[in-house]
């Protein structure tokens, strides 16, 4: 089974969490665009959708599916979305297509946050793949710095600007030992919109695809 197929297995697996009637918060990223497929095909059961991007709402809408600002529904029962790395501890590192600010709103008013993803993102520790900080374009060096003295090698994410037109910098080599602190203390950086940790909100079900089927992690 390629990665690929992965994805679009764990995001069908997803759907088993829907209810009648629901507004489903989504995630964005390649594994969120095969929940999003996934989705089209029980439209019908669903009331709407809260898009965690312009890129997702735009997909959403190309399959017919209703799009909803977070203001009009209020909390969520349910958020699906996809991870570059994910822990047992159902800990994330999420930020790769530059939504992260967004996908944290909308995870933190939903009561259920259901984690779709391969079986190459689950890590031991979190740290090898990049850390994403979105950053208010001037304190770009300031945050810079700060990361540094973290012990980590921050780069610009050139070329990109997210939906908040903001910039991203990629934090490389970062010893990530305490998820939960370090996102404490990089979110209270002045300038710093948020980092693509999400441990203070992790997920509640990581869904992840394997060659032999869909292995299920859940919060205790």
């Amino acid at each position: 089974m390629t990665i690929d197929d992965q994805k679009k297995t764990a995001a069908e697996a997803a759907l088993e969490y829907i209810q009648n009637g629901d507004v489903v918060g989504v995630g964005t990223g390649s594994t969120a665009n095969y929940f999003i497929d996934a989705l089209a095909t029980v439209k019908g059961k669903i009331d709407g959708t809260v898009a965690s991007s312009e890129a997702t709402a735009e997909r959403l809408r190309g399959h017919r599916i209703p799009v909803m600002a977070l203001s009009q529904v209020g909390d969520l029962s349910l958020y699906v979305d996809g991870a570059d790395e994910a822990t047992k501890h159902l800990h994330l590192i999420k930020g790769r297509g530059g939504a992260l600010t967004r996908e944290k709103i909308v995870a933190q008013v939903s009561e259920k946050f259901v984690c779709i993803a391969d079986q190459s993102k689950l890590v031991d520790r979190l740290g090898e793949f990049p850390l994403p900080v979105e950053v208010i374009p001037m304190a770009q060096s300031m945050v810079a710095q700060q990361m540094v003295k973290l012990g980590g090698q921050p780069q610009l994410r050139t070329g990109f600007t997210t939906d908040n037109g903001n910039i991203i910098i990629d934090v490389r080599n970062l010893d990530i030992e305490n998820p939960v602190e370090l996102e404490r203390e990089i979110n209270q950086i002045p300038g710093v919109v948020t980092v693509g940790l999400f441990a203070i909100r992790g997920a509640d079900v990581l869904l992840l695809a394997t060659d032999s089927g869909v292995e299920k992690l859940a919060r205790k």
